[in-house]
């Protein structure tokens, strides 16, 4: 396909926005699966050209910051996993990097409480962006195609603009009625120009954002983090209170590291190592469930579902006290993740009755009495030949800092809020004041993105993700076990009621309608707390049919506007 046709595709894609895609989608040259109809069609579109999966998941991922501006980004970071057809695997951390000038109480109030709200919204609130680091990282070793054909797509679907879903249209009316008087930047440029609301089919066209993808294209990463668009970062900083200075940008390194891997009843789990949690947690959890036969249990049950809560119990404990950024001090992931320490965490639990989780910490945490965000997107690309991309990307809360860079079109971050904030404190309420996760100047703050990749007999199988905060963790946990031991199909393991539970707030969160009112009291009768109501996660995934080869897609259908595109 030529960069021409090409780019008469984008322009069909703009002329009406593609519907979403319930049901699998099934195509040997591969798959990409996201949380929007219009980069699910972008990334198609690189596979369909001849580009293999870390193309896919690069144009992806830009398409995403202009169709997805909740958590697709620019001025964000995250983790993408490979696995490549040859059977290496390696991942890319491109996590948000705290500034130079971070202090660990720069978020604390005179009384020495927390003051959230500098970290809920504004200038102070952002790390040091790392997505175009290290989408570029993942294309200069892993691509094929050229970095230009890749990003400009993206950057001509802002020029052009796109029709508006009805959800978008009503996010981006919240995002204008909340910034407007305080971030006029943001107001300028996801306003309708009349001052009206957005409706559902009106036209987004984003002309900053467009001009910046455009010098991201023609000149690689560096006009992102030594050129006009470093500088205007810079200069919004220091006109606003921010602490983002020319020098973080320039200073700011994406990182290959080495895949967080396991093994779960004959397969493996390739996850994301630290400054993310994930890789380690979801493995913990899975040996766990696997020295008590969970393969052969009813899912649904409360003595099954009072298993799985415990796991997460205890890996959630072991997050807290242990993982952070493994670039400023040891974390024993090997320990975490091995069998040996499974089978000492296993023997711990109750068949019957819950733990707390004040006493399960004694002497490890001290806790007092006395609250992670669920705007992050992941996306799944498979091409052809059997490369795999799980890439989970983020701006922390919906819409991030809520703070526009003028003149450069993008919203940046509010990740400094993912730190410990408070040191030597950790609450009943979900703080956690541990020293691993501590501030520090150039430190990564500690994530719960859990992008997986699952492989048998040497093939990939699943390629999954999540957004959801801290609940990340548990839904990944959660359709890796669909699949793995109880069989289900991508479909229905995306389908599947989800629940969340961690170390503290000691209390499990259900979906709406997810249990019977009879399991609810059988798991309240063993000692839980239990919340219902409202949805956990966006697990858009894919499976590989072990006959066939071909890439099965299922867009998660708690996301309006997701899609699956062979």
């Amino acid at each position: 396909m030529t960069r021409r046709t090409l780019y008469a595709r984008i322009a069909a894609f703009l002329a009406v926005a593609a519907p979403t895609q319930a049901l699998p989608a099934a195509a040997q040259t591969g798959s990409v699966v996201t949380t929007s109809a219009l980069a699910s069609d972008i990334g198609a579109a690189i596979l369909s050209r001849g580009g293999n999966a870390v193309d896919a998941a690069v144009a992806t991922g830009f398409a995403l910051a202009v169709t997805h501006p909740s958590a697709g980004n620019i001025g964000g970071g995250g983790f993408m996993v490979i696995r490549l057809a040859d059977g290496r695997a390696t991942t890319i951390d491109y996590r948000e990097r705290a500034p130079l000038a971070s202090t660990p109480t720069m978020y604390l109030a005179a009384d020495g409480s927390i003051d959230r709200a500098l970290t809920r919204e504004g200038y102070l609130a952002a790390g040091v962006p790392g997505t175009v680091r290290g989408l570029a990282l993942a294309h200069r070793r892993y691509g094929s195609l050229p970095w230009k054909d890749l990003v400009t797509p993206a950057a001509e679907l802002a020029r052009a603009g796109f029709a508006l879903s009805p959800s978008l249209a009503e996010e981006l009316n919240w995002l204008v009625s909340s910034t407007r008087g305080k971030y006029e930047s943001t107001t300028r440029a996801y306003g309708r120009a009349d001052g009206r609301p957005w409706t559902a089919g009106d036209t987004l066209r984003l002309p900053d954002l467009a001009r910046a993808l455009a010098a991201i294209a023609e000149s690689g990463p560096d006009a992102f983090y030594r050129g006009w668009i470093a500088d205007s970062v810079a200069a919004a900083m220091r006109a606003n209170g921010g602490i983002i200075s020319k020098a973080d940008l320039a200073a700011y390194r994406a990182v290959e590291r080495a895949p967080v891997r396991g093994t779960f009843l004959g397969h493996e789990i390739i996850g994301m190592a630290p400054p993310s949690s994930g890789g380690t947690a979801v493995i913990e959890m899975l040996n766990i469930l696997e020295r008590f036969d969970i393969a052969n249990r009813d899912r649904l049950a409360p003595t099954t579902l009072h298993l799985m809560i415990e796991a997460q119990r205890r890996a959630f404990l072991d997050r807290a006290e242990f993982l952070g950024d493994a670039d400023f001090g040891p974390v024993p992931v090997a320990r975490l993740t091995s069998k040996a320490h499974a089978r000492r965490v296993a023997a711990t639990i109750d068949t019957t009755r819950a733990t707390s989780s004040t006493a399960l910490a004694r002497g490890r945490i001290v806790v007092t009495g006395a609250a992670e965000s669920d705007e992050t997107t992941h996306f799944s690309v498979v091409d052809g030949r059997g490369n795999a991309v799980a890439n989970t990307y983020t701006l922390e809360a919906g819409y991030g800092s809520r703070v526009v860079v003028s003149g450069a079109g993008f919203l940046l971050n509010n990740e400094m809020g993912d730190f410990n904030k408070k040191p030597g404190t950790t609450t009943t309420g979900g703080d956690i004041g541990t020293r691993p996760n501590r501030i520090a100047p150039g430190k990564r703050m500690l994530s719960s993105m859990s992008p997986t990749i699952v492989t048998r007999d040497g093939k990939p199988v699943l390629i999954t993700g999540s957004p959801g905060g801290r609940t990340i963790i548990n839904t990944v946990h959660q359709i890796v076990l669909n699949v793995v031991a109880f069989r289900m199909d991508v479909r229905q393991a995306v389908d599947f009621p989800r629940f969340h539970s961690q170390w503290l707030p000691d209390q499990v969160m259900f979906e709406t309608d997810a249990i019977p009112e009879a399991t609810v009291a059988a798991l309240r009768a063993m000692g839980h707390t239990i919340r219902v109501g409202g949805r956990i996660g966006d697990g858009h995934s894919i499976m590989i049919d072990p006959a066939t080869g071909a890439a099965i897609g299922a867009n998660d259908r708690r996301s309006p506007d997701s899609k699956a595109s062979p």
